[in-house]
C-alpha cells in the first residue's frame, strides 16, 4: 500500500491533469468562438509566440513545437492560408525556406481567444506556482 507521500504526489499529478485538460477545453471553446479549430488555433500561437521573437515560424520549427507530422502541419498551413490567416514569404538568407507570419485577420483572431483565456492562463499559473 502506497504512503502518504505517494498519495499526495498522485493527487498533484491528478489535479495538474484536470486544471490542464479544463484549460484545453475552455481554449477549444474560445477557438471555436472566433472561427477556429483548435488545430488553427494552436498554428496562429505558435507562429505569433515564436521563441526567437519574430512572430514567424518555418513548417519544420512548426512540426517540432507543435508535435504533430511535417504533411499535417503542410496542409494546416494551406488551409489557413486559403482562409487569409498566415501568409508564407521567403526567407532573405535562403529562398528555399519559407517563413510564415499571420495576417491581420489572424492576428485580430489570436488575439481574441488570447483575452478571452486571460482568467484561465492565470489560474494555470497559479496552480503551477503552488505544485512547486
Amino acid at each position: 500500500m502506497p504512503g502518504r507521500d505517494e498519495i499526495t504526489d498522485f493527487e498533484r499529478a491528478a489535479e495538474f491533469r484536470a486544471s490542464l485538460r479544463r484549460f484545453l477545453r475552455v481554449s477549444e471553446d474560445a477557438a471555436r468562438k472566433e472561427g477556429l479549430t483548435p488545430r488553427r488555433h494552436l498554428l496562429l500561437l505558435m507562429i505569433k509566440g515564436a521563441p526567437d521573437g519574430s512572430e514567424r515560424s518555418t513548417v519544420s520549427e512548426l512540426c517540432e513545437r507543435m508535435q504533430l507530422a511535417q504533411s499535417t502541419v503542410t496542409e494546416l498551413v494551406q488551409r489557413a492560408e486559403e482562409a487569409g490567416l498566415v501568409r508564407r514569404g521567403q526567407a532573405e538568407n535562403d529562398g528555399r525556406v519559407a517563413h510564415l507570419t499571420l495576417t491581420p485577420e489572424g492576428e485580430r483572431r489570436l488575439i481574441a481567444v488570447h483575452n478571452d483565456l486571460r482568467p484561465e492562463r492565470e489560474a494555470l499559473a497559479e496552480l503551477l506556482h503552488q505544485l512547486d
